[in-house]
């Protein structure tokens, strides 16, 4: 009887004694660590290189006045959320090992991958078709490819490969507007203001200017940018409800 007992105890100690290792998949995530290390270590670098690229820090004369655009502000943004991830990463795997998810927030990776699809969609919506009408030879060129469509692509990967998901809520896409509308509201002021975001420019994207479109024409560009950057935002949540609970589904079965 007491070698029985002796035999279960030590059967029931076994799950606790052995690590339990997280499923590779769970969560609708990639749970590794060193694919994900190696990732943000890429995505930090290109990042970055785009930033530089951008405000021509290395020639000497940096362009200080792209602090002032959205797009340099989004692109440091995403710099400082992918280096965030990759301290977050190295931490867990000296604590936690290899397996699992490493991010401080699902719901920061959404707004911030929401306020660099932003900086995508106004290039690709407005700033491609009036440079092409006003003959801009240099679109597409690699630094804007680095600024404004290939850093959102790397953010957008990263979230959908390694960060879990079933986080996101439907007041979401509401709440990621909030640091677009902040900056448009500081763009207008500082324009009225009397600055300037380039030389005899008092407005940073052609659909701000007042002057050509007056305050109804800009009024109408905002509205119809919101609801298609909202609706973006709840194709986001609905992509990562789907594949929340198909991960949860997978787990149970």
């Amino acid at each position: 009887m007491s070698k029985a007992v002796a035999s279960l105890s030590t059967a029931s100690a076994l799950p606790e004694s052995v690590p339990r290792r997280t499923p590779l998949f769970s969560r609708a995530a990639v749970n590794f660590r060193p694919a994900a290390l190696v990732y943000r270590v890429v995505s930090l670098a290109i990042i970055l290189t785009g930033v530089i690229r951008h405000s021509d820090i290395l020639t000497g004369q940096p362009a200080w006045t792209t602090l002032l655009f959205y797009t340099m502000v989004s692109n440091l943004l995403c710099l400082a959320w992918v280096l965030l991830l990759l301290v977050r990463t190295v931490g867990d795997l000296r604590q936690r090992g290899r397996f699992g998810t490493s991010t401080p927030s699902a719901r920061g990776s959404g707004a911030v991958m929401f306020a660099i699809t932003v900086t995508m969609l106004i290039y690709l919506i407005v700033l491609v078709p009036s440079r092409f009408a006003d003959g801009d030879a240099e679109i597409f060129s690699l630094t804007d490819n680095l600024i404004h469509i290939i850093t959102p692509v790397l953010v957008i990967v990263d979230w959908l490969v390694f960060v879990p998901k079933g986080s996101f809520r439907w007041i979401d896409p509401l709440l990621w507007t909030l640091l677009p509308y902040v900056y448009l509201t500081w763009a207008f002021v500082y324009g009225a203001l009397g600055g300037e975001f380039t030389p005899g420019q008092a407005y940073p994207y052609p659909f701000m200017d007042v002057g050509v479109l007056g305050v109804a024409g800009v009024a109408q560009w905002i509205i119809a940018l919101t609801v298609a950057l909202v609706a973006v935002g709840f194709v986001f949540v609905i992509i990562d409800r789907i594949l929340g609970s198909l991960a949860r589904r997978f787990v149970r079965h």
